[in-house]
């Protein structure tokens, strides 16, 4: 016997076919909006604003001044990112899109405010329009209707992540507060250099602490009008009948709001009633939640019915206790499978959201999310409850 190496040793039984690698299937992904393309190219055009804007800032406000408004402008913002992921966490909307809304409010309608400004003053000259007239009536028109162009375009190119009401508010109240992280530098610049610190943190104050919300409320009504066409079913064309009437409310409260600070006593206006205001908004946020989880107990009640669910799977997906308790049990299995009952929740609500696309009718392809949810949901459950 010839062996190939003085290593080799001897053959003691004939060499078997080592088995196979287990099947390792990716998930399957749903199908998305063909107008996604149209977002990553107003993407590309809102980095290019955004240079813009900086640039400006820099020049006018200087590098100090811009940097140290910047700082304190996160302030509000994280406070007001944390409440409406609060309100997003049933079903949490994609990031991109999450992404695009703060970068619109922040980059493209500022600009275009300030575009706005720029023309009147070219034409009328800066002393033609009162200072009253320019706060209550020029910035709230002009503004909404430029905030209420994100939501509008979210609708159009993304409607199949646009499923109703809540979903309307979370990506107006995101455009709101991009919008009033820009103007919230402005305005502490500003403060800073002609007043100083202590001009500063009176505006820090009123509008980082006191009102942290108010953009977000403004355009939350038009993400609302929108969510409700969304609903419906309307097309886009249809849509933009609720989008108008949405405009026209936060345009309304917008005007309110600054006429208030101007006109008025701001406090006693601020007590008296926008404190009562933001506490129906809560109230109707609340709500809102309430039927969303409504429909996920009755959509993926339908696939209990026939064995895919149990019902007390149901009842624990539809409640935000159940949910807790279910994470919480979920990290007590072995190796912490607390982010597997995340993701099998999110799934589950995701099928419930494609099934009420495809009971409505509104959704050609939500037959298809629907299997693909569905798998998602049923293989995400295994790993969960994997031995």
């Amino acid at each position: 016997m010839t062996f190939p190496s003085p290593l080799a040793q001897p053959p003691q039984s004939s060499p078997t076919t080592p088995p196979p690698a287990p099947a390792h299937r990716a998930l399957p992904v749903p199908s998305t909006s063909r107008g996604r393309v149209v977002l990553w190219v107003l993407a590309a055009v809102l980095a290019v604003v955004c240079a813009g804007l900086i640039a400006y800032m820099l020049t006018f406000l200087g590098a100090e001044a811009a940097i140290v408004a910047g700082l304190l402008a996160l302030v509000p913002l994280t406070i007001v990112l944390f409440a409406i992921r609060l309100i997003d966490r049933w079903e949490p909307e994609p990031r991109g899109l999450v992404a695009f809304a703060v970068a619109w409010g922040a980059i493209a309608a500022v600009a275009i405010a300030l575009a706005v400004d720029l023309v009147v003053v070219l034409v009328l000259g800066s002393a033609a329009v009162p200072d009253a007239i320019s706060s209550v009536v020029q910035a709230p028109i002009v503004e909404e209707v430029a905030k209420g162009l994100g939501v509008l375009i979210l609708f159009v190119a993304a409607r199949r992540s646009f499923d109703g009401p809540v979903d309307g508010v979370v990506y107006g109240a995101l455009v709101g507060a991009g919008f009033a992280f820009t103007e919230n530098i402005l305005y502490f610049a500003d403060s800073l250099l002609t007043g100083g610190a202590a001009d500063a943190a009176t505006t820090f104050f009123l509008r980082g602490i006191l009102s942290p919300f108010a953009h977000v409320m403004f355009t939350a009504l038009i993400g609302y009008g929108v969510g409700l066409a969304a609903r419906a079913g309307l097309s886009r064309g249809a849509a933009l009948g609720p989008w108008l009437a949405g405009v026209v409310a936060g345009t309304v409260l917008h005007a309110f709001w600054n006429g208030s600070a101007m006109l008025a006593d701001f406090f006693v206006l601020y007590v008296t009633l926008q404190v009562p205001l933001f506490a129906l908004f809560i109230l109707a946020i609340v709500l809102l939640r309430r039927e969303e989880a409504r429909l996920t107990r009755e959509r993926l009640g339908e696939y209990a019915a026939v064995g895919w669910f149990s019902p007390a799977e149901v009842e624990m997906l539809a409640t935000p206790a159940g949910r807790s308790r279910a994470v919480a049990w979920a990290r007590t299995l072995p190796g912490d499978r607390g982010a597997l009952m995340r993701a099998f929740i999110r799934e589950a609500t995701s099928l419930a959201a494609a099934r009420q696309r495809a009971v409505t009718g509104r959704d050609a392809r939500a037959a298809d999310d629907e299997r693909v949810y569905l798998e998602r949901a049923t293989r995400t459950r295994e790993r969960l409850l994997a031995r």
